[in-house]
């Protein structure tokens, strides 16, 4: 699979030179993933990790929640009119005995680099039940200064981005700061989804006790994702939306967004934060 860059001719104009030039892209394609046999959504993503993807996706929906469920996930021919493989279709097969969901109305989904959640029927559709509710999880305490270093490793780990600066990316940290995988992608609801397709192929979930950090804003999207996951803490560099922060002030999700430098804002779960205790008044 070495669709991730693709190379562009380019007029580039620098301080009045002007001359033409080759630029490395990132890759954009389409994805389609079928459950069963049968179409359940659309994603523009980056090739590459597609079985997570689908396999994190399916985790986000509610449909998987172990390795146990997945039978097996595979590439579907006959894409195009000569019947060729273009590796843009991939089709999950759910072991014998898991529950398979009613995909024929409202589970149809379109999604885009941008917005995961195209096409939802309404916002019900999307407050799926986690299996591994966070807020009774074995209690957290991370310190201010661990959350500050993350976004710096989260970057130093973009390899791709360095030759495009056109990806996002989710990297998933251990309670101590350790980074334990990293993901890029256009659409970073497709980073995370690698993320957590990964964790259910080797048997992971849920991933308690671990730290989501992803570039950007934090939508109520990526915070579904977390806690479908039983990740108890989702850090941003950016925003997150007020969906978001009701979605995380509900399940227990402690999320941290704007974390720049030394600075963030916790906006649910500031109980895992372990803030100094006040200074001493003087008498």
């Amino acid at each position: 699979m070495g669709r991730v860059t693709e190379r562009r001719r380019v007029l580039r104009i620098r301080d009045g030179a002007i001359d033409h030039r080759a630029d490395t892209l990132v890759a954009e394609e389409p994805l389609e993933i079928r459950l069963n046999g049968k179409p359940l959504a659309i994603t523009m993503r980056t090739p590459g990790d597609d079985f997570a993807l689908a396999a994190g996706f399916l985790v986000s929906e509610g449909v998987l929640g172990g390795a146990e469920e997945l039978a097996n996930i595979v590439y579907c021919a006959g894409a195009t009119v000569d019947g060729s493989n273009t590796y843009n279709i991939v089709d999950v097969r759910l072991a014998p005995g898991a529950p398979v969901p009613d995909i024929t109305l409202e589970r149809n989904v379109y999604t885009t680099s941008s917005c995961g959640l195209c096409g939802k029927a309404s916002l019900d559709a999307v407050r799926t039940t986690a299996r591994w509710p966070i807020a009774d999880a074995t209690p957290l305490r991370l310190e201010p200064a661990l959350l500050s270093a993350l976004p710096d490793r989260l970057r130093a780990a973009q390899q791709v981005f360095d030759r495009t600066g056109g990806l996002h990316a989710a990297a998933l940290f251990t309670a101590d700061g350790e980074l334990l995988d990293v993901r890029e992608d256009v659409g970073r609801h497709n980073a995370v989804d690698k993320i957590v397709g990964r964790a259910l192929q080797q048997g992971l979930l849920p991933l308690a006790g671990k730290i989501l950090m992803v570039s950007g804003r934090a939508s109520f999207e990526l915070a579904q994702k977390a806690v479908m996951a039983g990740i108890p803490v989702l850090a941003a560099v950016s925003a997150p939306s007020s969906l978001a922060v009701d979605l995380a002030a509900e399940s227990g999700l402690t999320l941290v967004g704007f974390l720049r430098g030394t600075s963030m804002n916790v906006y649910a779960g500031e109980e895992r934060i372990a803030l100094p205790a006040p200074a001493a008044g003087r008498g």
